[in-house]
This record gives structure tokens, C-alpha cells and sequence, in this order.
């Protein structure tokens, strides 16, 4: 059985990989910026980044104090936590999952890849909804052909047509990116980072 990926780590390091950071600010920018995949805040952001640390994916950099505040804790992503979230993120991207919310982290998060890393993940992506659609086309065909009643397969017609809805935004996607009109770069990022945290 496939282990289930961790949205929450994978969300850290991805984070992460834009700034150094200390939870609490991470907190405000996966609400800020509406990742509602991500649950069990805050509890769960502070587990993953305890696991994050014990695997050496993220390390402390610094500690501080203001006021009668608890002390905060600054992580960095290590180069072995980039490596992680890019071979996490591309696998998600890539495979289709019946768990919606595992693509919809994965798109949350895309812009943390360099441009040609993601391509070649959605277009690895759509090839496999083709072949899936492909499937199920050639199955509705056979069923029709023997004369069964199309509420008998409903369920199989309502997945093709969500498997075609994503295919279609995917290959937009693709093309977007392909042409330039949509692209990233550090820089964006980090001005984004800092209008959510409110930092000059």
C-alpha cells in the first residue's frame, strides 16, 4: 500500500524553499494564502516541522525572544530538502489520484519548481489521463454495444468527464507555460512572501 503523501511537510519545504522561516509565520501564510488542503493547523504544522528537522530536511538557523512572546524558531530547507520537496512535488504532479486534494497541493505549490520541471510533469500527467480516457472510452463502447442501460456505467461516465475537465486544464496549463505567459521566478516569489507577511 502507497504510503499517503504528507501535504503538511511538503507545504514546509516548499515554504521554506522561498525563505527561512519560523512556524508561526509559516502558519499565517498557509492561512493568508488559503491552502486549504493543509488541516489540523496549527498542531499539524508544528509536527511536520519536527519531522522535517529529525530527517535533516530543514535545520534551525536561529533562535529569538520579543518581548513575552514564546521564543521563535527560524528553519532553512537544507539541499537535501529541496531535493526531497522537488521529487515529492513532481510525483504529485505527474500521477493522477483519485485524492483530489493531493493535485490541488501540488498545483498550490508548482511555482516552488524550476519552469521545465514542472512541464515535464504535467505533460507526463496528461499523457496518462489520455491513456486513462482511452480506456474508459473504449469500455463505455463495449458496454453500449451490449445493449446495457447507460445507468449501469454512470459512474464510470462521471469519471471520464472529470478525467477530461483536468486534461483540458492541464493542457492549457501547458501551453501557457510553453509560450511564457505564465512563468515564476524567485524574485515574484519573494516579493509575493513578503506582501503576505507584511515585510518591506
Amino acid at each position: 500500500m502507497a504510503r499517503r503523501p504528507d501535504l503538511v511537510g511538503l507545504t514546509v519545504l516548499a515554504l521554506l524553499s522561498v525563505r527561512a522561516g519560523h512556524p508561526y509565520e509559516l502558519h499565517r501564510l498557509i492561512v493568508d494564502t488559503h491552502k486549504d488542503y493543509v488541516t489540523g493547523l496549527p498542531r499539524s504544522l508544528y509536527h511536520a516541522v519536527e519531522r522535517l528537522a529529525g530527517d535533516d530536511l530543514i535545520v534551525p538557523v536561529e533562535t529569538s525572544r520579543e518581548g513575552r512572546r514564546p521564543e521563535r524558531t527560524v528553519y532553512e530547507i537544507t539541499d537535501e530538502g529541496r531535493r526531497e520537496l522537488s521529487t515529492r512535488l513532481r510525483a504529485l504532479l505527474e500521477n493522477p489520484d483519485s485524492d483530489r486534494r493531493r493535485f490541488t497541493a501540488a498545483v498550490s505549490l508548482m511555482g516552488t519548481l524550476p519552469v521545465p520541471d514542472a512541464l515535464r510533469a504535467l505533460r507526463a500527467r496528461a499523457a496518462t489521463l489520455e491513456g486513462l480516457l482511452a480506456g474508459m472510452n473504449a469500455h463505455l463502447r463495449v458496454m453500449e454495444e451490449a445493449g446495457l442501460p447507460d445507468i449501469l456505467m454512470i459512474e464510470v461516465d462521471y469519471e471520464r468527464t472529470l478525467h477530461e475537465a483536468e486534461l483540458a486544464w492541464v493542457q492549457g496549463v501547458v501551453t501557457r507555460l510553453e509560450s511564457g505567459e505564465l512563468d515564476w521566478s524567485g524574485t515574484v516569489r519573494q516579493e509575493l512572501l513578503s506582501q503576505v507577511l507584511g515585510e518591506p
